[in-house]
């Protein structure tokens, strides 16, 4: 590095001889400065004086008091121009001495290095150096002074001003490079941080599609197989309960045309009369759990096989809602009130009847999520960027913390034994994966739940044949 060499000298002393010894040493006429430069190379030696000779002159400005001295720092620091060094006078009469001269020529800068020139030995260096406490930019120079002693400590403080100014450079360069460094590895430590988080956000989307994956199938195999003998079951009970009806009325006509003792007898202790109430009520209920389990049944073929119900098609996001809630009325009316703020929602190209049953089942679960008292509903519609979406939040029970991760899980279910399968959420998971979208839950208990489901407003055929990827 070549250095910027700063040979700006500041005298203050209330002495113009004092000035003008200072000039002949520093500053000589070119005449006296040959044989000032031949001494100089006897005392530092032949090689040091082609660089003595090439190094720039002296520059010496004058100041006869403390107060002059300053304004002539302060006008050098405003264009850019500082004194490397200052000879200052211990004693300058009428105003400030060498000490207050020097504390407020370092307040303005601290830079400056300092040698204090004095002719009296009765002055306290302990005091001076407590005042002023900079022992590493102050000197000490008894006059009178030796024109070499002087000489060398103008080469050496200015040196030694520069040196501290390249340092300064380096470590301002080198503090630079670290901060950039810094940054650097901030960024990519937050780059890493986010691609980890990604990795896990996938390895758990992979969990869940092959958990999916594997429970589809075996869905699909116990649908097959239940829902044969179902079918039969259901078809036989009718039959069934058509011949028990016939009976019922041979029975009644025989008891019209042959009531002897004997047959009333029987038909008291056999209980009849309440045979005849209760059989029908039987058949009812049992016809109605063929129904149920035939309902599970077909839950199961469309958790393995959601795309089987019909075609892509564009459709009225606000009516499939409110024909669902239509449908599931007698569930709300006792439990709680619903309320619509729609928004502005094109129509979205998608598997309709799909769409309306994760309606359902998220708008019947808000209605079991109701306490004793009567609770509210609320389903807010919109969109923005290419997407649709809707919401079902209700001020119920709310979800616990820990059972938040497996609500998607098929046949996980909270609500007591035969009053749910745990197929309504997986089943709407696996509906809104198959429609490239995302649902999101926020629920904590006391607070209520609130569903999110995100759409595209278009189907692509590509996305489709592309791996799904699980929602978190």
């Amino acid at each position: 590095m070549t250095p910027l060499y700063n040979r700006r000298i500041l005298i203050v002393d209330d002495m113009p001889t004092i000035h003008e010894d200072f000039r002949k040493i520093l500053a000589p006429p070119t005449a006296a400065k040959s044989a000032l430069d031949a001494a100089r190379a006897a005392l530092f030696g032949d090689d040091d004086a082609p660089a003595a000779a090439a190094a720039p002159p002296f520059e010496l400005d004058s100041a006869y008091q403390g107060q002059e001295g300053l304004a002539l720092v302060q006008a050098s620091l405003d264009k850019g121009l500082p004194y490397a060094m200052a000879f200052v006078d211990m004693r300058m009469p009428p105003g400030w001495d060498g000490v207050e001269t020097i504390e407020q020529l370092w307040r303005a800068d601290p830079r400056l290095q300092v040698v204090i020139c004095t002719a009296y030995s009765d002055t306290s260096w302990e005091e001076v150096f407590k005042r002023l406490d900079a022992r590493d930019r102050l000197l000490i120079l008894k006059k009178p002074f030796d024109n070499i002693e002087v000489r060398q400590l103008a080469h050496a403080l200015t040196a030694k001003w520069q040196m501290t100014q390249q340092l300064a450079q380096q470590i301002d360069s080198l503090e630079a490079a670290v901060d950039e460094r810094t940054r650097k590895l901030t960024l990519a430590n937050e780059a890493l941080q986010s691609e980890i988080a990604e990795r896990k956000h996938l390895e758990a989307q992979l969990v869940q599609q092959e958990k999916l994956a594997s429970i589809g199938q075996l869905a699909a195999g116990v649908a097959h197989e239940i829902n044969n003998p179902i079918g039969f079951i259901f078809s036989n009970f009718g039959t069934l309960e058509g011949y028990l009806a016939s009976l019922f009325r041979m029975l009644d006509a025989y008891e019209q045309t042959a009531a002897g003792p004997t047959l009333r007898a029987l038909h008291e202790e056999l209980e009849i009369g309440y045979l005849k109430e209760d059989v029908p009520s039987l058949m009812r209920e049992s016809k109605d759990g063929i129904r149920r389990v035939r309902q599970i049944v077909q839950d199961l073929k469309d958790f393995s096989h959601v795309d089987a119900l019909q075609d892509w098609q564009l459709t009225h996001l606000h009516q499939g809602i409110d024909s669902t809630l239509n449908v599931v009325a007698s569930e709300l009316r006792y439990k709680a009130d619903v309320v619509k703020e729609y928004g502005e929602v094109p129509e979205i190209e998608c598997l309709a009847t799909q769409i309306n049953q994760v309606v359902m089942n998220l708008v019947v679960n808000a209605a079991h999520a109701m306490g004793s008292e009567r609770g509210r509903i609320v389903i807010r519609t919109g969109s923005a960027d290419g997407e649709a979406w809707f919401e079902v939040a209700d001020n119920g029970s709310g979800i616990p913390k820990d059972v938040l991760p497996r609500i998607f899980d098929p046949f996980f279910t909270t609500k007591p034994i035969g009053k749910g399968t745990g197929l309504g959420l997986s089943l709407s998971y696996g509906i809104v994966q198959k429609h490239q979208g995302r649902i999101t839950v926020d629920s904590a208990p006391g607070r209520g739940t609130t569903f999110r489901v995100t759409l595209p407003l278009r189907h692509s055929m590509v996305a489709e044949a592309a791996p799904e990827a699980v929602p978190a």
